[in-house]
């Protein structure tokens, strides 16, 4: 029992898979988890966020109008900086995927809740996704030259031995760097919060000051939810390019 209460009261308890709806399919488990049902409820909340948004349309935006426009500019502007004129094609990938990391780092910052991006499962298989899809796209456009990808433009073809290895090995580590920053910054963040807002609970009227910094690192930890929601766009657009445009950027 007194294992059990420490586990329960543990800074990590949070990031506890649970099942909700346990399911099993050939022996595989299926079930329904905390984790799943947090995912569902990003993409409802998106759904209704963009369809309240664009309802009106008025000249003079609302709340939610002026944010969603200002997420559909930000996002528009990463893709066409990064990528060119021809990746507005992918605009509705990179935007769902903002709004997915976004809205499901929003929700965790939220008591009682569950932040799926703080799971390296959920993370590793948006990068591998982004990565496959952009090798497949990169080898549709350039076939066989998409593989020029990895000696460097310009650089003497007595060193290829030595940086095409490089540049293929950095390219292969693409889905680990973008999935282990995402899920290591919620994961810190949110440790970070608990182990703070347990010393304020400890020191009961004491604990005026650990309060205010738990404050100030729930403030931080909101502009880091959306930051890496960015990078995480920022970077997908950076890889569409190198599929894209190869060496041209």
């Amino acid at each position: 029992m007194e294992e059990a209460g420490h586990a329960e009261h543990s800074p990590l308890a949070q990031f506890e898979i649970h099942r909700l709806i346990p399911l099993e399919f050939f022996g595989i488990d299926a079930s329904f988890t905390n984790a799943a049902l947090f995912m569902l409820i990003s993409v409802a909340l998106i759904t209704w966020f963009l369809m309240a948004a664009t309802r009106g349309q008025n000249l003079v935006p609302g709340r939610l109008q002026a944010m969603a426009e200002a997420s559909y500019g930000l996002i528009a502007g990463a893709v066409r900086d990064n990528v060119g004129t021809e990746g507005k094609q992918y605009f509705p990938f990179v935007f769902s995927l903002f709004m997915f990391i976004l809205f499901a780092n929003f929700i965790g910052l939220i008591p009682h809740t569950f932040t799926v991006t703080s799971h390296i499962i959920v993370t590793f298989a948006l990068a591998m996704f982004i990565f496959i899809a952009v090798t497949i796209i990169g080898l549709w456009r350039h076939k066989l030259h998409f593989f020029s990808l990895f000696l460097p433009h310009g650089v003497p073809i007595f060193l290829a031995p030595l940086l095409v290895p490089i540049e293929i090995i950095g390219y292969l580590t693409r889905p680990i760097s973008l999935s282990v920053r995402l899920a290591a910054n919620m994961l810190a963040g949110h440790t970070m919060l608990e182990v703070f807002a347990g010393f304020v609970v400890a020191l009961g009227i004491f604990g005026f000051a650990p309060f205010l910094f738990v404050i100030a690192i729930y403030g931080l930890e909101v502009i880091v939810a959306f930051l890496q929601a960015y990078v995480f766009a920022v970077l997908t657009c950076l890889y569409l390019s190198d599929a894209i445009n190869l060496h041209k950027h």
